[in-house]
């Protein structure tokens, strides 16, 4: 025997006491994210925020691009759950760089984005003088999607190495992407990598999104890169 379907008022209070929270939760980032946006647009700043899962090449991206562009202009908020390594090495290859360490929180949030402003601002960064502020995201496909941070851009990287169906396994994130990246093309022969499939793919779920292969290896893609955010940096 079927048993009868469970209505709203028969659900445990803990899930009617999480879905207002959790939807208030997104209301006040949407608030924070909101001010961020006139905040990056009184200045002029493009901002981008740039996920994908752990190990796609965000921190090998940036690195890339800062061999090409003015660093002076440049400027990177880096989330993640533990360490500022990826911070210390964007610091290397001369770019200006905070890190947000979220503990437990698997995506950065707006309030979290204004903080690292804060601590470029103790740097001698103000947005005023930069063309392009990238917010590196938490490596994660799943959370970061639901909270805006006020970016202009949002950059969703898949790598050759994690296979041709990703953004169908995670295609929320990838449906709200402005641009996809699919990234260490240089590796795609030797991992069997099956481009059409991936565009295919990447077409069903975001088939309004820019996509581009890029290598920071090789370089590939990286000139249209910075064609396509309007070369808001100027190029070395």
């Amino acid at each position: 025997m079927t048993a009868p379907p469970i209505t709203a008022a028969q659900e445990p209070a803990s899930t009617t006491r999480t879905l207002p929270l959790h939807a208030a939760l997104l209301q006040r980032n949407d608030a924070g994210a909101e001010a961020l946006r006139q905040r990056f647009q009184a200045a002029g700043v493009t901002a981008v925020n740039l996920l994908s899962s752990p190990g796609s090449g965000k921190t090998a991206l940036l690195e890339a691009l800062a061999r090409r562009l003015d660093p002076a202009r440049l400027a990177v908020v880096v989330g993640d759950l533990a360490t500022d390594n990826d911070a210390s090495r964007l610091r290397a290859a001369g770019l200006r760089a905070a890190a947000i360490t979220t503990g437990q929180a698997c995506h950065l949030e707006a309030a979290m984005v204004a903080d690292g402003l804060h601590r470029l601002s103790h740097q001698g960064v103000a947005l005023e003088q930069l063309d392009l502020l990238v917010i590196e995201n938490v490596g994660n496909l799943v959370c970061p999607g639901a909270y805006d941070l006020g970016e202009s851009l949002r950059v969703v990287l898949v790598s050759t190495t994690e296979g041709e169906d990703k953004p169908l396994k995670y295609a929320p994130i990838f449906h709200g992407a402005d641009l996809v990246l699919i990234t260490k093309i240089d590796l795609a022969e030797a991992v069997e990598f099956d481009r059409a499939a991936a565009h295919a793919a990447i077409a069903r779920v975001a088939p309004h999104a820019r996509v581009l292969e890029t290598s920071a290896r090789s370089g590939a893609g990286l000139d249209a890169l910075i064609a396509l955010l309007g070369q808001a940096v100027p190029v070395h």
